[in-house]
C-alpha cells in the first residue's frame, strides 16, 4: 500500500519535467531543450509551439496591452504536493507514475494532503498562450485546483482580476473555466472585465460528468487502465465523487418529461457507483447564484462531434443518446448560452484551445467582439443513437 503523503525521495519523470509556462517559452524560442520538448510535446506540435514562441520574443506584448487571463477546464490544471528545491513539486495529476503507484486517492476530499494547483496542462493549452502572446495579447494562465466548488474558485479568480489593480483585463475560459469566470461576476463587481470568451463552456452541463460519476466516462476509464489496483466504479466512488466541482457540470434539471433529473439521488440506478446527496444539493443551489449574460460575452461551440445529449433510466442502469450535436464532451444547447452570441466550430471539445481558426476566432472576439471567421449558426442532422451505460474496469 502507497502512502497518500509524498515521501522526499518520491521523484518521478514526470515531476522532474514540471517547469514553468514562461520556462519552456524560453527553451521554445532559443532551441534549448529541443529533445526533451519534443518527447513531451510531439514533433508536430513542438514546430507550432517553437514558431509561436519566437514570434512572441521578436515582438513582445505592450506591458499596457490587454491582459487576458486563460482558464482552464476541469482536469486541465496539475495537482500535486509542493516541495522545497532544489527537489521539484509532486505532481499527481496527471503523472502515469504516480497514477499507477495508486497515488490518485490523495486527491480524494476531504483528504490530508496538502494539494495546490501546479501550473496548467500545457499540451493543452500553451499554444492558445503563444497565439494570443503573438498577437499582442499579454496572456497568462490562471490554474486552479479543479475539485473544489466553482464558488470557491470564482473567488479566487476575484483576486486575480484585482490583482492587477484597474489593468483592462479579458478572460478566456475552456470548459468549466466559464463557470468560474460567471461565478467570479456573481461575486464581484469587476468593471475592467472587458471581454469574456467562452470555448465550450457547459452552461446547461455536460453528460460527461454524469458518466463520470458512473465510472463509465472516457477518461476515468483511461486513468483506470493506468491504475492497476483500482477500477473505474472504484475510482468513481471513492476518488471523482468526493469533488464538488464535478457535481455541478451535471446536465440541467429536465423541463417535463425529458429524462431523469440527476439531482435527484433516487433517480440514479441502483447499482454501480451513486452521487452524494448532500454534493447534489449543494450543485444545484451554486448553478443558481451563477451570473446571467451581459454584452461583454461571447460563446466558441463545437458541434459535429459524437455527443451525448439525452439520457434516460433502462433496466437500473443510464442509456445515452449520441448525436453529432456537440463537441464530444459538451451538448451543443449547453454551450450556447442564451442571451450570448454564438459562433460554431467543427472542432472537439479538448481542441478547441489548440485550433489555428479558433484561435484566430478568440483575437478576433477580443478586439472586436465579433469573428467572421466561424458561422453563428449550425445546423447538423439529427441521426441518434443510443448507447447502454459500461460499468466495471
Amino acid at each position: 500500500m502507497v502512502s497518500l503523503d509524498s515521501p522526499l525521495d518520491h521523484v518521478t519523470p514526470y515531476d522532474r519535467f514540471a517547469w514553468s509556462d514562461a520556462q519552456i517559452e524560453t527553451w521554445l524560442a532559443s532551441g534549448e531543450r529541443r529533445q526533451e520538448l519534443t518527447a513531451y510535446f510531439g514533433a508536430g506540435e513542438y514546430r507550432a509551439l517553437a514558431a509561436l514562441a519566437k514570434r512572441v520574443r521578436r515582438a513582445p506584448p505592450a506591458a499596457a496591452g490587454l491582459r487576458v487571463l486563460i482558464v482552464p477546464g476541469i482536469m486541465g490544471s496539475q495537482l500535486g504536493l509542493a516541495r522545497r528545491p532544489p527537489l521539484p513539486h509532486d505532481i499527481v495529476w496527471l503523472d502515469p507514475i504516480d497514477i499507477q503507484l495508486g497515488r490518485l486517492a490523495t486527491l480524494r476530499l476531504p483528504g490530508p494532503a496538502p494539494i495546490v494547483p501546479l501550473g496548467v496542462v500545457l499540451y493543452s493549452y500553451l499554444r492558445l498562450k503563444l497565439y494570443l502572446r503573438a498577437h499582442g495579447f499579454a496572456a497568462e494562465f490562471h490554474d486552479y485546483d479543479w475539485r473544489l466548488p466553482v464558488s470557491q474558485l470564482g473567488a479566487g479568480l476575484v483576486e486575480r482580476v484585482r490583482a492587477g489593480g484597474a489593468a483592462r483585463v479579458a478572460i478566456v475560459a475552456h470548459s468549466m473555466g466559464g463557470l468560474i469566470a460567471r461565478a467570479a461576476l456573481s461575486l464581484a463587481n469587476l468593471g475592467n472585465v472587458e471581454r469574456l470568451v467562452f470555448l465550450g463552456t457547459p452552461h446547461g452541463g455536460s453528460f460527461a460528468a454524469v458518466q463520470a460519476l458512473r465510472g463509465t466516462y472516457v477518461v476515468v476509464r483511461k486513468v483506470a487502465r493506468l491504475a492497476l489496483r483500482a477500477s473505474a466504479e472504484t475510482l468513481a466512488a471513492e476518488v471523482f465523487n468526493t469533488f464538488p466541482s464535478l457535481y455541478e457540470l451535471l446536465p440541467a434539471p429536465p423541463s417535463g418529461a425529458g429524462g431523469p433529473d440527476v439531482f435527484d439521488p433516487g433517480s440514479w440506478p441502483g447499482a454501480g457507483p451513486k452521487p452524494r446527496p448532500e454534493l447534489l444539493e449543494a450543485a444545484l443551489a451554486a448553478r443558481a447564484r451563477l451570473a446571467g449574460p451581459d454584452e461583454r460575452w461571447m460563446s466558441i461551440v463545437g458541434v459535429d462531434q459524437k455527443t451525448v445529449t439525452g439520457i434516460e433510466r433502462r433496466h437500473d442502469d443510464f442509456v445515452y443518446t449520441l448525436t453529432r450535436h456537440g463537441d464530444g464532451t459538451v451538448p451543443a444547447s449547453s454551450a450556447a448560452l442564451e442571451g450570448t452570441p454564438s459562433a460554431y466550430a467543427p472542432v472537439a471539445h479538448s481542441n478547441l484551445t489548440r485550433d489555428p481558426l479558433v484561435a484566430a476566432a478568440v483575437v478576433d472576439l477580443l478586439r472586436d467582439g465579433s469573428t467572421t471567421r466561424l458561422p453563428s449558426s449550425w445546423r447538423g442532422d439529427s441521426g441518434a443513437s443510443a448507447e447502454a451505460g459500461r460499468r466495471g474496469s
